[in-house]
């Protein structure tokens, strides 16, 4: 076996190379993910001052939500659909495919000649977006070594906090007041395809993934042929969502995840989406250049969301899975209150900011890691997609109501303290029972045989 090596019980096969060019490519895809999303947030505004009219985005603030709204629901369902395909085609593949399809749609983004059609590019870009995440993050996962990996995937997860600054630090270059420089962001969306053609043929799909893949196609002939195969032989051959869904424990597991999935997506949407209104609405009459100042809070909250992506991994790894995650949910709800009744002057929002940043935007690696390691082969990426991406649709909801929100709250401050808390809360009673801990274990192979462990939801994955 070349490159490979024992593992905590387990034997890493694929080589040293494949390993580093899967990782690779699923962080770069990650990163330009995050390059995206939150490119399109720093200038939905300037869209529908140019597209729609001078003073749309202030009069008619649903079609700044309308732009957001659209690419996080395709997000959603391309997701939804990129996980069968990852389970049944291959990570890579996927994986591969996604970005190029993200990164064609975002180019004719920048050409879009009205809103509408904007809208729809929009849609068909966050298709690509949500496609890339199941597939690279099940690939890496099945790449890593056991011991290690809740900092490999914080390290992926990273990309998309790197990809956020990125973007920042463009738009404060390239936006010079004029109607169409928003249209160079999303033409510097492009340059993902261009990593499809170094890395489509450097991308291998892990041992593992190839293993259950020859599983399920002999199980799915000796089906077809009429012959008498085993219960597992039946369930390999069964579709990865009715596999999910058909089975109770996968089904109650998957259950548990999605409301810790709601929480984290829930009150990362409450903080992050209203920090630069609020930051603005702060610095009146205290700073010289607001936008300026709303920048350096918004960088602080984004370069502290990335050390917090690492650390949720080192701890993950050092103390737990589940403790960790409680941790973060807990630390979360204490520091949006901080954050939205202390944050006043320019110093403070900064540094409250930064440690906000760390915990509310640092706890998505556990949605990349712990559903990885409950799941096995055969329906990993499937159920993976299927608990993140679900929640993607309430973050688009709160998108589009965002302007509701604030008026039936009172202010920025009480919506996204009342949102913030009830997420994070929710997220607080949910770790202790989200399932068995999953530190330094192997991933569940294809087939895997569901057992009862001590864990109140009462699932646990072992390799058949």
């Amino acid at each position: 076996m070349n490159g490979a090596t024992a593992v905590s019980g387990a034997v890493v096969r694929d080589s040293a190379r494949n390993r580093r060019n899967g990782f690779l490519g699923a962080y770069l895809g990650w990163m330009f993910d995050g390059y995206e999303t939150f490119a399109t947030v720093l200038v939905a505004a300037s869209v529908v001052e140019d597209l729609v009219g001078v003073g749309s985005s202030r009069a008619h603030p649903l079609y700044i939500g309308g732009i957001l709204a659209a690419t996080l629901v395709a997000w959603a369902f391309g997701g939804l659909i990129s996980g069968v395909l990852a389970d049944r085609f291959g990570r890579s593949r996927v994986m591969l495919y996604s970005i190029l399809w993200y990164a064609l749609f975002a180019g004719l983004t920048a050409i879009a000649p009205s809103y509408a059609l904007l809208l729809v590019f929009r849609f068909l870009t966050g298709l690509g977006m949500g496609a890339e995440w199941g597939a690279g993050s099940s690939l890496v996962s099945e790449l890593a070594d056991p011991r290690r990996r809740g900092f490999r995937i914080a390290l992926l997860q990273s990309g998309f906090g790197v990809g956020f600054l990125i973007a920042t630090g463009l738009w404060q270059v390239i936006n010079n007041g004029n109607p169409g420089d928003w249209r160079w962001m999303y033409l510097i969306g492009v340059v993902p395809a261009l990593l499809t053609v170094y890395l489509r043929r450097s991308v291998k799909d892990s041992e593992m993934w190839s293993d259950a893949d020859k599983q399920r196609r002999a199980a799915e002939q000796r089906v077809a042929d009429g012959e008498d195969a085993t219960e597992v032989e039946r369930t390999l051959a069964r579709p990865t969502i009715r596999q999910l869904l058909d089975n109770p424990s996968y089904r109650k597991q998957a259950g548990v995840l999605l409301i810790g999935a709601l929480a984290t997506t829930l009150g990362w949407w409450a903080v992050s989406t209203w920090i630069p209104q609020f930051a603005g609405s702060k610095l009146v009459g205290r700073v010289s250049n607001i936008p300026d100042t709303v920048t350096l809070v918004v960088v602080s909250y984004n370069f502290a969301g990335v050390l917090g992506y690492l650390a949720m991994g080192v701890l993950a790894d050092r103390f737990g899975r589940k403790p960790t995650i409680f941790a973060y949910f807990a630390a979360s709800l204490a520091m949006t209150p901080v954050f939205f009744l202390l944050g006043k002057s320019e110093a403070t929002l900064i540094i409250l900011a930064f440690i906000n940043g760390f915990f509310t935007l640092g706890q998505w690696t556990w949605l990349a890691l712990y559903p990885s390691e409950v799941f096995p082969t055969q329906i990993r990426a499937t159920a993976m997609t299927v608990v993140f991406n679900t929640a993607r649709f309430a973050a688009a909801a709160g998108a589009m109501l965002a302007a509701t929100l604030i008026d039936a709250f009172g202010s920025i401050s009480t919506a996204a303290i009342v949102i913030g808390c009830v997420g994070y809360a929710a997220g607080m009673l949910i770790a202790p029972f989200i399932g068995p801990e999953t530190r330094a274990k192997p991933l569940p192979g294809a087939g895997a045989e569901v057992r009862r462990t001590e864990s109140p939801v009462g699932v646990g994955l072992t390799g058949a």
